[in-house]
């Protein structure tokens, strides 16, 4: 079994509680995942951490970049009650030679995780950005992606479904 199997197979009762455990697709006042930002951001780098060892890359530490947005309705709404999105990404060392195996490693391990591949490209022949896989997991929520973006470096990436801070009371609309 994988590293990055093993360590997300260890989130998985905590996700289902913290993401997936309170969701239902009927209405937009139902109640949102609750996860504060700090949990959220070591949530993402865990993922990111993980993806990075399926790749066998090495993250470079300055290039960690989380960015908390509020969270917008399907109709543009914006609430008061403090939920939000984060979207976190980091580089990762990686030989081009590598790159394609890497790629197809983490592809497979997300859909043994129950991810939805929903983009993918596998081109040699490209200079950079030849190889890419998004995810999305269809339960949670989460999106993942991983690329390469030059010779040595390959980008992981993870964006959270809407959250709500643990104390926040819901606003409904």
């Amino acid at each position: 079994m994988s590293a990055f199997r093993r360590a997300s197979l260890a989130l998985v009762p905590a996700l289902i509680l913290l993401l997936g455990g309170c969701m239902s697709d009927e209405g937009k006042n139902d109640p949102l995942p609750r996860m504060s930002k700090d949990k959220a951001e070591a949530w993402a780098k865990h993922w990111t951490e993980s993806m990075a060892r399926t790749a066998k890359a090495e993250i470079v530490p300055s290039t960690h970049e989380a960015n908390f947005t509020n969270c917008l309705g399907k109709k543009g709404e914006s609430a008061d009650d403090g939920r939000f999105t984060l979207s976190y990404h980091v580089r990762a060392k990686l030989p081009k030679a590598q790159h394609a195996a890497a790629i197809q490693a983490i592809t497979t391990e997300l859909k043994a995780q129950g991810f939805r591949i929903v983009g993918s490209r596998a081109d040699a022949s490209a200079e950079k950005g030849g190889y890419l896989v998004q995810a999305e997991h269809p339960k949670d929520r989460q999106y993942v992606s991983a690329g390469d973006v030059t010779d040595q470096l390959i980008s992981l990436g993870v964006n959270t479904p809407c959250l709500l801070p643990p104390d926040a009371e819901q606003q409904e609309f």
